[in-house]
């Protein structure tokens, strides 16, 4: 041994630190969580569910699969998890306003502005996210359905609270009137991945607006009876 090296052994000893050890194996990487799951959600979205691979998750987020697997639990947890941010950071929600009428306006200009904006992928995840699904991806597909449903389902409980408010005829059709404007919202979405602009879907919106149901008109005081 040489002279350095019994000097290096010496120091160590006195001092009662151990000497530095060769590396082994390869460090864990460390990776912003929140700004991977972004990642996957930027992926998913673009590609949709099945079509995009652990292969692309990874590349695209910056990580190798088992930290993909440690930091997620696999492809569909991946999913789900994008899901919920895009919920919380995309998703219109229920329609809001005085009345139906109003609620649904501004819902529907809102998409047009959402599904427009340059930042993110064009149109609705939770409409394009599992449009092509395998038959071992069903429950994909059935959990965005279920999804839209209930975004379906908010719409008509606002035009039956119109209805029964006076705002709306009698016999307007909720259930009916609420598809018309899911499937509306539906050809929205297919029109910003189209390459539609924002004033073009503005456009959609307000013709979509010009169908809503005439509101029933007041009715007249009944006069007073004549005296006899």
């Amino acid at each position: 041994m040489s002279t350095e090296a019994n000097t290096d052994a010496s120091s160590n000893a006195s001092t009662g630190k151990k000497p530095a050890q060769p590396a082994t194996g390869r460090a864990r990487r460390a990776f912003d969580r929140d700004r991977a799951l972004a990642t996957a959600l930027e992926e998913f979205w673009t590609h949709g569910y099945d079509t995009t691979s652990i292969a692309s998750l990874t590349k695209a987020m910056g990580i190798n699969p088992p930290s993909l697997y440690a930091a997620f639990g696999g492809k569909r947890q991946l999913f789900d998890e994008a899901v919920r941010l895009y919920v919380r950071a995309y998703a219109a929600g229920p329609p809001q306003g005085p009345d139906a009428r109003t609620a649904l306006a501004r819902m529907l200009r809102g998409l047009a502005a959402d599904y427009t904006d340059p930042t993110h992928p064009p149109g609705c995840f939770i409409i394009t996210g599992a449009t092509n699904c395998t038959p071992d991806s069903q429950d994909v597909k059935a959990m965005l359905r279920a999804m839209r449903e209930e975004t379906k389902v908010s719409i008509a409980a606002c035009i039956r609270a119109d209805i029964d408010a006076g705002r709306l005829p009698a016999d307007t059709d909720a259930e009916g009137l609420a598809a018309f404007y899911a499937a509306v919202i539906q050809g929205m979405n297919q029109q910003a991945w189209d390459g539609a602009g924002r004033e073009t879907l503005e456009r959609v919106a307000d013709s979509a607006m010009a169908a809503w149901p005439v509101p029933p008109r007041p009715s007249e005081p009944t006069p007073p009876p004549s005296p006899a």
